[in-house]
């Protein structure tokens, strides 16, 4: 097996998707499946220098750079600006389940492939802020799992254009962030780690 990815039994994996699955859809999410390869321009040209560093990037067949996903809100604002804009009713809310992967050095809550559960509301207002953060934590106490709310961090994706939010449990010791995010230029969003809250379950019970 390769260092940095694991095999997870599913039935809890399952229910933690569930609960975010279900919670995004009462809140009128449309779900969207994202592909786990693209083109590196985008990681390029919205992401910042950490998670540059840590990309799985390779060419293709016919020479052209490609990558594993390390996140997908630059994905998420990159289609919005060069298409959903102009098709999709405002504003509009879409969630994921994905994988994504990071080159990191492995420990308990991180790995290099890990999976993640967002939301985002595109082309909306400053309501949508309320709203987001409504839902986020509506989710995190769904999932049981005991975790601080801190409404005002610094993110360390260049694409954020003011401080952000996120959600630690401490009890997962340097990786405690359970949940983060915060505004760009065309809306605002979050992201669960489910393998990090699957990890903070076991402790809690």
């Amino acid at each position: 097996m390769i260092r940095g990815t694991r095999i997870i039994e599913a039935t809890n994996f399952n229910k933690v998707v569930a609960i975010c699955r279900w919670i995004s859809e009462q809140f009128g999410y449309t779900e969207l499946i994202i592909p786990s390869i693209w083109e590196q321009q985008t990681f390029t040209d919205k992401a910042g220098a950490e998670i540059l560093n840590q990309m799985y990037t390779f060419p293709d067949k016919k020479g052209r750079s490609i990558c594993l996903i390390p996140e997908v809100t630059a994905i998420i604002q990159e289609q919005y600006k060069t298409q959903w804009s102009k098709e999709k009713p405002k504003p509009y809310r879409v969630s994921y389940l994905s994988r994504c992967y990071r080159y990191e050095r492995p420990q308990a809550g991180r790995y290099r492939e890990f999976w993640q559960w967002g939301c985002e509301i595109l082309g909306g207002n400053q309501t949508d802020d309320l709203e987001i953060r409504e839902m986020l934590i509506e989710i995190l106490n769904s999932l049981s799992v005991s975790y601080e709310f801190n409404d005002s961090v610094k993110r360390g994706l260049d694409y954020y254009i003011h401080d952000g939010f996120e959600a630690v449990c401490e009890s997962l010791g340097a990786q405690k962030q359970i949940a983060g995010g915060g505004r760009y230029d065309c809306g605002i969003g979050f992201a669960i780690g489910i393998d990090r809250v699957m990890l903070a379950q076991e402790i809690t019970t």
